[in-house]
């Protein structure tokens, strides 16, 4: 056997990852493990690989150097961090990444293909400001190259940082990367969405309560931002927050000192504070909805996202992406988009953004019944008319839908 993997890695027991968008680099991989790890798993790009780490224990991970959603060497930089007992093996493919599969093996069976040290036994380099892609994000055009810049410059400080964006442009996906690319990746990512917990609740979820505090309070519990202690807090929707509470988070973003319900104790806490709305906060703050001293507090480092049709270059790649990810979920072959499909999708308003643009490719892939294109009468954009969404394309057979009455 020509072994491009070090040996001793293979007799390494548990379980395996490989990550690589290229299938014929996975399966030179699993050829050469030879169930000698399992289980076995696979993944298309980082952001999945990183996924699947924090979920599970994988002891060791090949993880090819061209991924086409972030930079390879800053992953294995945050994977040293965050999961010290997990081995990298990256896997210098350039060619196998071209789709060039002859001279993929042809260099596998050289030996061109080489695995370097494992994660761990590399000091960690400091993130340096590029174009490159963030974790879990798709698109190289010049607009997100500017927010990718913006994000590594700031990511290492404890600067606090307000990221605006419409709905689904990919603001929680900006703040998980501004937590993994700092000296805080190992630490807690905690999540307050402002809008979904209730005003009467909001105070003692933030900051916590002690027993007896208010009815119903049987024991102790830690609030949310004790909870990111040494972390980052991530606040989506702050824009809902109500007047009241915005004066007591201006504090505590003043003080790093919070006061659970039910005690005089203060606590100092520290925690980098991230946030973000779809709404206007200066305008709001102007009208007088959201405090001007917190808004000011917040945006000491404005981030803001483009919305899809500012950055139609990286539609495709992003379309292509999402039905490679279901299609590797379904373990199928992905389909590709005809030119007539690219068109349509190019053409496209896309007011939801690359949110929308997820589940159009979602329904495609659905309604391309397994086949291997998909086609413009696969895209369905779903839109509302006086209230009535929009029928399914005319030339799909849908008398099937009909045969029988819903349960």
């Amino acid at each position: 056997m020509n072994a491009f993997i070090p040996l001793p890695l293979l007799s390494k027991p548990g379980a395996a990852l490989i990550a690589s968008p290229n299938r014929a680099l996975r399966e030179q991989v699993l050829q050469h493990l030879n169930g000698r790890c399992r289980p076995v798993q696979q993944a298309l790009g980082g952001a999945e690989a990183l996924a699947k780490l924090e979920k599970g224990t994988w002891p060791l991970l090949f993880l090819d150097r061209r991924l086409p959603d972030l930079d390879a060497e800053e992953l294995n930089t945050v994977i040293h961090k965050r999961f010290p007992d997990t081995e990298v093996v990256l896997l210098d493919s350039a060619d196998a990444a071209s789709g060039d599969n002859e001279k993929e093996r042809d260099e596998l069976e050289s030996g061109r293909v080489r695995a370097p040290a494992p994660a761990r036994a590399r000091s960690a380099s400091p993130v340096v400001p590029s174009a490159q892609p963030l974790p879990g994000m798709i698109g190289d055009s010049a607009i997100m190259q500017r927010v990718y810049r913006m994000v590594r410059l700031v990511a290492g400080r404890p600067t606090t940082v307000l990221i605006t964006g419409a709905t689904g442009t990919g603001k929680e996906l900006v703040a998980r990367a501004l937590h993994e690319l700092s000296p805080r990746a190992a630490k807690s990512f905690v999540v307050v969405n402002c809008a979904a917990i209730p005003e009467a609740l909001l105070e003692s979820e933030l900051f916590g309560y002690t027993r007896g505090a208010f009815t119903g309070a049987v024991q102790s519990q830690l609030g949310r931002i004790q909870a990111a202690h040494g972390g980052t807090l991530f606040l989506d929707e702050v824009s809902e927050l109500p007047l009241g509470m915005q004066a007591k988070l201006l504090r505590f973003l003043e003080q790093k000192e919070i006061q659970r319900l039910g005690t005089c104790a203060v606590t100092h806490v520290d925690v980098r504070v991230l946030a973000a709305s779809n709404t206007d906060l200066a305008a709001r703050a102007a009208r007088g909805s959201f405090r001007q001293d917190l808004f000011y507090r917040l945006s000491a480092f404005p981030i803001a996202l483009p919305g899809l049709a500012e950055r139609r270059g990286d539609i495709v790649p992003l379309a292509e992406h999402f039905l490679a990810c279901m299609a590797l979920a379904l373990e199928t072959r992905a389909p590709h988009l005809s030119a007539e499909a690219i068109s349509a999708l190019e053409a496209h308003s896309w007011e939801g953004n690359v949110r929308e643009l997820q589940h159009v490719m979602e329904r495609a892939s659905i309604l391309s019944e397994g086949g291997d294109t998909i086609r413009p009468e696969h895209i369905y954009f779903s839109y509302v008319h006086a209230g009535q969404p929009e029928p399914l394309p005319e030339s799909l057979d849908t008398s099937y839908l009909k045969q029988q009455p819903l349960a």
